[in-house]
């Protein structure tokens, strides 16, 4: 999901500071929160897949706070050619062992914390700080998070309200299961993200053929298995909002809700705009938090970020999924804490244990749009980006396809033509920029 390798990030992103620590630093010790670092600076390791769109930012929040940066990541060696003994290879696809590597690295220097960006890095994470002795999330919490079939399994057992669900496996009678969850429904996969892969069925007989365009998607266009067991669950009515927390020894801290103003209720859920802060009753907020609070528990995550999706009706929550990660894409940008910190700063601080204040948003209004690919095809050209650039409001517009590239559309696809980014005096205005950026972007396909 990006136009250029994380080795060009990193270049773009300017040297980092990787000093060799003297060998004998006994790395259990120097990695336990409150012990002193002799006035040294902090060391993170961040682990990165080699598609990411989100290498600078995090990259520049370790600056920010004045942290040496290790990158952990599968990417090409040619990473080191860039960072030197700052890049460590490791394999992000066998998190355990990554993990293992990751906390080894502390016996040539130091490490005060680890952040996995992506799923799958953030399992490597794990296993790399409880080795080190620092703040982590259990692995197998993590791995619940990040498989929906086990996510809904704990959230279930965990009394969170969720939408009613059943598991269909290949062969299983995929419209009985729906009329039993109720419908409409939806059907998705268990392992995917970025709205890929889901569909609303409003029938059961939709619901059978929905299946089996899932299934079809993973066999055509990702890695994943098509046998996996699909989730079908009960649509859930009502306003969906997008929620990031940081998780602080088990205790969730509200850091952001977004509105989803376009309603998306299918039969796809392409992403469109997000505008915060909510328009939610602070009532209804406060129920929307103990329930995300409830879900991390039920999973038995304790410590770093978090991206949840809900629905609410009537005043009533229905939790969609929790990720143990932060939100994905560019999304990120679209917030600021206090003084102008980033989501990315807010999370480096607690990964390395640095002192903070309470992460308050910015007064102002702020939202992302993320930019929908219209149609299957090859991109020749997105036009009338600086028209979108100079609209009130408008903050930035970022282009993440490039001329060349294929063109495909969710449910099929998992990427978007790229984000725009509107601050203003309330959500309502921060839509309405964001709307203007769509219209005034032509984007030309063959």
């Amino acid at each position: 999901m990006m136009t250029s390798t994380l080795t060009d990030q990193v270049g773009a992103a300017g040297p980092v500071d990787a000093d060799d620590a003297p060998g004998d630093v006994p790395a259990a010790e120097e990695t336990r929160r409150g012990g002193d670092r002799g006035g040294r600076v902090p060391r993170l390791v961040l682990v990165l897949p080699d598609t990411t769109y989100r290498a600078p930012d995090f990259l520049e929040a370790a600056r920010a706070v004045g942290a040496e940066v290790v990158v952990a990541t599968n990417a090409q060696p040619t990473l080191r050619d860039t960072m030197g003994s700052a890049a460590l290879t490791i394999r992000t696809d066998e998190p355990e062992r990554a993990g293992r590597e990751i906390a080894e690295h502390a016996r040539t220097g130091w490490i005060d914390g680890v952040v996995g960006v992506d799923d799958r890095g953030v399992e490597a994470a794990a296993v790399a700080q409880g080795l080190l002795g620092l703040p982590h999330n259990p692995l197998a919490a993590v791995r619940r998070a990040g498989r929906k079939d086990r996510q809904r399994e704990a959230l279930a057992a965990g009394g969170v309200a969720q939408p009613a669900f059943a598991l269909a496996r290949p062969g299983d009678d995929v419209a009985a299961l729906a009329a039993g969850v109720g419908v409409p429904c939806v059907v998705k996969p268990t392992t995917r993200s970025g709205s890929q892969g889901v569909l609303r069925a409003d029938t059961p007989e939709q619901a059978e053929a929905a299946a089996a365009r899932v299934r079809r998607i993973l066999a055509e266009h990702t890695a994943d298995d098509p046998d996996q067991p699909l989730l079908v669950e009960a649509f859930a009515p009502g306003a969906e909002v997008a929620v990031e927390g940081l998780l602080r020894g088990g205790r969730l801290e509200l850091l952001a809700v977004f509105d989803k103003p376009d309603h998306p209720d299918g039969p796809t859920f392409a992403e469109t705009i997000y505008a915060t802060p909510t328009r939610l009753p602070d009532p209804v907020v406060g129920r929307l938090r103990r329930q995300i609070a409830a879900a991390a528990e039920a999973l038995g995550l304790r410590e770093g970020p978090v991206h949840a999706e809900a629905r609410v009706a009537d005043g009533h929550v229905t939790v969609l999924e929790l990720a143990a990660r932060s939100i994905g894409g560019l999304c990120s940008r679209s917030l600021r804490f206090g003084a102008g910190v980033s989501l990315e700063e807010v999370i480096v601080r607690h990964a390395l244990g640095l002192p903070a204040e309470p992460a308050r948003r910015e007064l102002a209004a702020s939202g992302v749009l993320m930019v929908p690919i219209p149609e299957r095809g090859v991109l020749e050209a997105v036009e009338g980006v600086e028209a979108a650039r100079a609209l009130p409001g408008v903050e930035g517009v970022e282009l993440t396809l490039t001329p060349g590239q294929e063109t495909l559309p969710v449910p099929e696809g998992d990427r978007y033509l790229g984000f725009a980014f509107a601050r203003g005096a309330t959500p309502e205005d921060v839509a309405a920029a964001l709307r203007a950026v769509q219209r005034t972007l032509v984007v030309r396909l063959r």
